[in-house]
């Protein structure tokens, strides 16, 4: 079965940065499109920074400029640069991979994100 690690997480005031990291195991990496996940308190999850086998990237709007999702297929991880940070991106923030092959999706644990205002 995929395992996805994620670290980077933590409380930072606005106006500063995180970076994310999630490291798969137990698949091919290249073989995943890779995404980040947010769910806020009392707020449905979604979708915050998708990125392709290839590199080719997707953001949902309220992190476009702000945030950048990336990939070393070389060390099978994926990771999102949050720069900028606002207090409303406060959530628990997940990784996730979905087979190309197999289109089964894989979750990580989570990862809290605090900005203080």
């Amino acid at each position: 079965q995929v395992q996805l690690t994620e670290s980077g997480g933590g409380l930072v005031q606005a106006g500063g940065s995180l970076r994310l990291s999630c490291a798969a195991s137990g698949t091919i990496f290249g073989t995943n499109i890779m995404g980040w996940y947010r769910q806020a308190p009392g707020k449905q999850r979604e979708m915050v920074a998708t990125i392709t086998s290839g590199g080719s990237t997707n953001y949902d709007d309220s992190v476009k400029g702000r945030f950048t999702i990336s990939r070393d297929n070389a060390k099978n991880t994926v990771y999102l640069q949050m720069n900028s940070l606002k207090p409303e991106d406060t959530a628990v923030y997940y990784c996730s991979a979905l087979g190309i092959l197999s289109g089964a999706r894989s979750w990580g644990q989570g990862t809290q994100v605090t900005v203080s205002s």
